[in-house]
Formats: C-alpha cells, sequence, structure tokens
C-alpha cells in the first residue's frame, strides 16, 4: 500500500492507476484460485473502492487491463522487415512473459475464473484477440514481402501458436521457453514453403 500518493480525484492519475494494476495482479498471483475482490484490490493499491468503478466497469476490465498492459511490455511488436526474426521474437517473449510472476499466476488464476463468470469470459477472448491480433499483424506483413505463400491460412498461423501455448501453460506438460518459440516460429515458416 502507498500512503505517500497524491490524491485521485475525479481524474485518472497514471501513478494509481498503475498501483491498481499492479495490486491486481499481485493478489491475483497469490489467490490460488481464489476470487479476487475489487475492495481488496482497492485496498492493496490504497485507492477507494470508487475509484475502481469509476475507471473500471467491472473488476474484470480491472484485471483485463492489467493483464494487458503487462503483455503490451512484455511482448512488442517487432518490425525487422524479416518474418522469421519477428516471429521468432513475438513467439518467445509470448511464451517468456507469461511465465513471469506475476501474470502466470494471474493469468492461470483468470482462466479458472473466466470458466465460471460469462462477463469475465468475454473478457479473457477480448484479451486473447488483441494478442492473436499482435501475432497475425506480424504474419500478414511476412505475407506481403513475399516470406510466406498468399494462399497460407494466416489465422490457422496463429491458432498454431497459441494452442501450444495454452497447453502447454495450463497443462505443464513440456517447456515454453526460447528454443520451442524458435522451432514453433520455424515449423510455421517451413510450412508449405
Amino acid at each position: 500500500m502507498n500512503a505517500g500518493r497524491a490524491h485521485t480525484g475525479r481524474r485518472r492519475n497514471e501513478e494509481a492507476r498503475r498501483a491498481v494494476l499492479d495490486a491486481a495482479l499481485r493478489l491475483l498471483a497469490d489467490a490460488d484460485g481464489a476470487a479476487v475482490s475489487v475492495d481488496a484490490i482497492a485496498k492493496e493499491a490504497g485507492v477507494g473502492k470508487q475509484t475502481l468503478y469509476r475507471w473500471w466497469p467491472s473488476k474484470g476490465a480491472v484485471l483485463l487491463d492489467a493483464l494487458t498492459d503487462r503483455a503490451e511490455a512484455a511482448a512488442p511488436v517487432p518490425d525487422s522487415g524479416a518474418l522469421r526474426e519477428d516471429l521468432r521474437a513475438v513467439v518467445a517473449a509470448t511464451f517468456a512473459g507469461a511465465q513471469r510472476a506475476p501474470v502466470a499466476p494471474a493469468l492461470r488464476t483468470l482462466v479458472r475464473e473466466a470458466a465460471q463468470d460469462p462477463h469475465l469470459a468475454d473478457l479473457m477472448r477480448e484479451f486473447t484477440g488483441s494478442r492473436r491480433a499482435v501475432l497475425r499483424d506480424v504474419l500478414e506483413r511476412g505475407r506481403e514481402r513475399g516470406e510466406l505463400p498468399a494462399d497460407r491460412d494466416l489465422d490457422l498461423m496463429v491458432d498454431q501458436v497459441y494452442g501450444v501455448f495454452w497447453y502447454r501453460f495450463l497443462l505443464g506438460h513440456a517447456p515454453l521457453g526460447e528454443a520451442e518459440a524458435v522451432r514453433l516460429a520455424d515449423s510455421l515458416i517451413a510450412q508449405g514453403s
């Protein structure tokens, strides 16, 4: 809790916003599958509950904003001009970013909660859709440069990346390291070349 933060008032204060997003992820990471309340997020962030409701329409929106913020920082969109390099970078950053604390346990908790909460499930689809769009853009640029055949199904390629990711992330049966990211990226480029 940060007692020294300036009063937030009606305007969104970036310091308070950051405190809320960080608090939400910390609490999710420590929740071990239990629901995280708006009261708990507000208390941990050192803001009033009304501040959260003024800035976000729901607890799920706070959690989505926190995950999106971390995902964008952890997995920026490269544009080196070479599909192989960009694809490797995005897949490796996605794998690595999702496994760091507090994101990994928070993401697992959100997946569990989304199975019981239709609104949160919608927000998770929005979050995963935004991450899919980043990867699809990388593939589209590669296709425009002639690095992929024009008839390649980019959505299927995106599904292959995230299928491997979610399967390994949720079940933990195999690693999601940089070596696996490179092999997956290279295999996608090699298909149908």
